[in-house]
């Protein structure tokens, strides 16, 4: 049986603790990105992580939605990329749409894109899924890619036509 003194000192310090519990707790808030495909013409919005904790549904709608076009192959998507892409579009405030332009590549299509002339890398971050090209409404790209380079995360490109972001080693072009 609990004693009456343990039991006044709980209620007191309850009362004390209370009013203050807002600020005492670490608020961690949520992830959602509100993203617009070019090449299939698909946009997702989700809350891909709510206090701190992945919510796998999303993240395999992520995975769908960042998956090679040109294949349809669908990978894991690195959540760290997914998370800088996310910090990069919560820089500046709202729930801007992000347009994306590649997520996963697969090794055909960037066979492909390499017979084509385009400037792609044999061993593209794109390949592994820890790789994004995007841009973001009414931000220049040049805004995009000082954010993203602020982040010390990875690889950041800056094209004219969009940003790229990588969690491969710190480098820019």
């Amino acid at each position: 049986m609990i004693s009456r003194r343990i039991f006044l000192k709980a209620l007191v310090t309850a009362a004390v603790y209370y009013p203050f519990k807002g600020v005492c707790a670490y608020q961690i808030p949520d992830r959602k990105l509100n993203m617009y495909n070019i090449h299939t013409g698909e946009r997702l919005s989700t809350v891909y992580s709510s206090s701190g904790v992945y919510d796998p549904h999303a993240i395999d709608q992520i995975n769908y939605f960042l998956r090679c076009h040109y294949t349809d192959e669908v990978i894991p998507i690195d959540t760290r990329v997914i998370d800088l892409l996310c910090d990069v579009k919560d820089t500046f405030g709202g729930n801007k749409e992000i347009t994306i332009i590649s997520g996963y590549r697969s090794s055909i299509y960037n066979k492909l894109l390499r017979s084509l002339g385009r400037n792609v890398s044999k061993k593209s971050m794109h390949l592994m899924g820890c790789a994004i090209d995007f841009t973001i409404e009414g931000i220049d790209n040049r805004n995009l890619s000082r954010i993203a380079k602020s982040f010390k995360s990875g690889g950041v490109g800056r094209y004219p036509e969009f940003v790229h972001i990588d969690i491969g080693k710190i480098r820019y072009w």
